[in-house]
């Protein structure tokens, strides 16, 4: 099978995707403290924000002690708001988050407010919340604990793509989502950094009986198999089945609704891999009633994949939906963007579900092929023993943040570069070389910042990052829909050395304005 990246992603950008890019992560930096006058120049250079906003900028940076001034303002932290912004810091350098002592920010300087109606979730109200109540260094260490063993660049694109390669808008979604994952969810530092294993923990032998709830909620999902990820589509994309009548309104407390939702989707996220950046979502309707309709999780799944996880729907396949659901669709569809709704399929039997999934890969009880049932597999005692090791974490912690810094060093001297500049060859490839070691790395600090999940029991994510979406069959490898040798992996935290992966067939290029408001 031949490789090929979709448009929009790393490797594949026109020039003025590629002058985007320079742009907001010169944005990013300014936002994170971490800009120097070459790059706050360039910025207000290319800001179209007036005359005497301009001026007042370049005079602060001029004067060291205007500079110091104006910068403190802007990011100005009082009371709670200062304690709470360290606390997100500390927690975060335990879940596996880069920390930096960083200087402080300079103004971001807008062109626009970028409100208005458009703004569907009140995320540049959530944009200067943040400047206003964290430090550019928690900000910083929540984009890279997001950035896992990603490409940062194709995080950064995710944004850019959504937000129809609108610099500011881009940013503004962001550190909105950045918000979101510290404060709102606390993605890193507890959903997935505490996992299924702290769920049971806290169904058995938590004095909360609130903890209690939540965590049996939390597995009682997992546990019938509400939602799964199972196999790959034709595609290449890591599917998620929801099967709609296990769920029944009121049974699992709202959070613990959200957790799981949030956890599912950072998990799918774990079996992605390049050029791979998608999933897709078959919702099982089959003997859908009322009883199994609530809004409510709705609302906040769609909120998920439009403001937080840009760009990561491939597909959505509404299978068997009976005739009482026509009505409620046409609710759902109002609330979803119009290229998002376009990616929604209604399929009625397999054949018209093998245009996406190949027979084989159906379960039975869709009709298809595969003989496979959902089984979960409980945690098992000692499975996170790793993350005790608070300073062997602390360890690898910080070799990570070497590679962070050399990474940022590399963008900074990318995007002061003159337009073709020779060096900017030689600058690129530095920047891919150290991406790949981050992502080589990544899996190497994953044991300790990541509760093992299913997914890791049963064998589909094993230790390095390597796949095997389907572990049952013969004990080879599937990885990325071609079958692959099974690799010696060593233990971390020795860094395993990466593995070719073969790409799907071919991926169609996407329009690329799916999750925008």
């Amino acid at each position: 099978m031949s490789t090929e990246t979709a448009p929009g992603r790393p490797g594949n950008l026109t020039a003025v995707e590629e002058e985007k890019l320079r742009q907001l992560w010169r944005l990013i930096f300014q936002v994170c403290g971490m800009s120097t006058d070459e790059a706050d120049a360039a910025a207000a250079a290319n800001s179209s924000a007036s005359a005497a906003a301009s001026a007042a900028a370049q005079a602060s940076s001029a004067d060291p002690k205007k500079a110091k001034k104006s910068r403190m303002s802007f990011f100005s932290r009082k009371g709670k708001k200062d304690s709470d912004a360290d606390s997100i810091s500390e927690q975060q350098s335990s879940s596996g988050t880069s920390t930096t002592t960083a200087s402080a920010a300079p103004a971001v300087i807008l062109s626009q407010t970028k409100d208005g109606e458009e703004d569907k979730y009140g995320q540049t109200k959530h944009f200067y919340d943040t400047l206003a109540s964290q430090s550019p260094e928690s900000i910083r260490a929540t984009i890279w604990s997001m950035v896992k063993h990603d490409h940062p660049d194709a995080l950064v694109l995710r944004f850019l793509r959504a937000r129809k390669w609108d610099v500011e808008k881009a940013l503004i979604m962001l550190i909105s989502t950045m918000n979101w994952r510290a404060h709102d969810m606390k993605v890193d530092e507890d959903i997935m950094f505490n996992g299924e294993g702290a769920a049971l923990d806290a169904e058995q032998h938590a004095a909360d009986p609130v903890a209690k709830k939540l965590g049996h909620d939390f597995l009682a999902q997992i546990r019938m198999g509400k939602s799964f990820v199972h196999g790959m589509d034709k595609q290449g994309r890591p599917i998620c089945y929801v099967r709609v009548r296990l769920h029944r309104q009121g049974e699992q407390a709202e959070e613990s609704l959200e957790r799981y939702t949030v956890f599912l989707i950072e998990t799918c996220r774990m079996l992605l891999r390049s050029p791979v950046d998608t999933a897709t979502i078959v919702f099982d309707m089959t003997g859908f009633s009322m009883a199994n309709m609530d809004y409510t999780p709705v609302k906040f799944m769609i909120k998920c994949f439009e403001a937080n996880y840009p760009e990561c729907l491939g597909a959505v396949l509404v299978h068997k939906s009976p005739w009482l659901f026509q009505g409620i669709w046409k609710v759902i569809k109002g609330w979803l963007d119009p290229v998002v709704a376009n990616k929604v399929h209604f399929t009625n039997n397999v054949k018209e579900m093998e245009e996406f999934i190949p027979a084989a890969h159906i379960p039975k009880e869709l009709d298809g092929d595969e003989d496979w049932t959902f089984s979960y597999v409980e945690p098992v005692p000692g499975e996170n023993d790793v993350m005790k090791d608070a300073a062997t974490r602390g360890r690898l912690l910080a070799h990570r943040e070497e590679l962070v810094k050399a990474y940022e060093a590399a963008t900074l001297r990318w995007i002061q570069l003159p337009e073709g500049a020779a060096e900017a060859g030689e600058v690129k490839r530095e920047r891919n070389a150290v991406a790949e070691k981050l992502r080589e790395d990544y899996w190497v600090v994953d044991p300790y910042v990541r509760a093992r999940s299913m997914y890791d029991r049963i064998g589909v994510l094993q230790k390095g990052g390597r796949l095997s979406y389907y572990p049952q069959e013969g004990g080879g490898l599937v990885v990325n829909g071609a079958a692959a040798a099974a690799p010696v992996v060593a233990a971390p935290p020795v860094v395993a050395a990466p593995v070719a992966v073969p790409a799907p067939a071919r991926i169609p290029a996407e329009t690329s304005e799916d999750d925008v408001d």
